[in-house]
């Protein structure tokens, strides 16, 4: 005995197939477009020239070697200075403060941020450190001392050049804006609509075959008994 065949009027209706799916599987919302491509160029290119901010606020927020010269030598003013350690503070801390404040300012332009923005804000980020890094050494004090010696004079004290001792220090920009977009994204952005139900097996305007009931079936009854 072979199954019964479903009769060609109640047929199951086909899987409804979703526009934003490819042939091979992948998403095709999941592609980033040309606009998203440009506008991510854009932030990347934002974000690095304001490290050219983040160089004047190092120099001037910075603390300073103080160097004295004797005609001959240059010395340290202090055998135990801590200004070099306090450069690298304030650098990394201005760049926290930079990498926070671009992130946001990017989430409040574009909430809805895929993985072009957030290797921009990276690539910006990183772009923006060494830009600062370099604008912050060319406007303080030169770095030829013996002519900076020279000028201020013997006995004289004079600031040294502004340095970075720490070159990891040009990565706390772009780690800050990745995980400040990534948090902000996750509290605050939008959330992905619930996915719709499974279609039925029957046709809508077709009633539902009924349920056999439960239980094992009743026995038939039987002749009436002869009294």
């Amino acid at each position: 005995m072979t199954a019964p065949l479903t009769p060609p009027d109640k047929q199951p209706p086909e899987e409804p197939q979703h526009s934003g799916a490819a042939s091979d599987g992948h998403d095709a919302s999941a592609v980033p477009d040309a606009r998203e491509l440009r506008e991510a160029a854009l932030i990347a290119i934002v974000v690095a020239v304001s490290g050219v901010l983040l160089g004047f606020l190092w120099n001037w927020l910075a603390p300073h070697v103080p160097l004295i010269s004797d005609s001959r030598n240059v010395y340290l003013k202090y055998a135990e200075s801590e200004e070099a350690i306090g450069a690298d503070v304030t650098f990394i801390l201005l760049s926290l403060g930079f990498g926070v404040l671009s992130a946001a300012a990017v989430f409040l332009f574009r909430r809805r941020a895929g993985i072009p923005v957030v290797v921009a804000l990276a690539l910006g980020g990183l772009l923006g450190a060494v830009v600062a890094w370099q604008t912050g050494m060319s406007v303080g004090p030169t770095s030829d001392l013996a002519a900076h010696a020279k000028e201020a004079g013997p006995g004289v004290t004079f600031d040294g050049p502004l340095r970075l001792q720490a070159m990891g220090a040009l990565l706390f920009w772009p780690i800050a804006s990745m995980l400040t977009q990534l948090l902000l994204t996750g509290l605050f952005g939008p959330r992905d609509p619930e996915p719709e139900p499974a279609p039925w097996l029957w046709p809508a305007d077709q009633e539902h075959p009924a349920a056999p009931p439960a239980g094992p079936p009743a026995p038939p009854a039987g002749p009436p008994a002869d009294h």
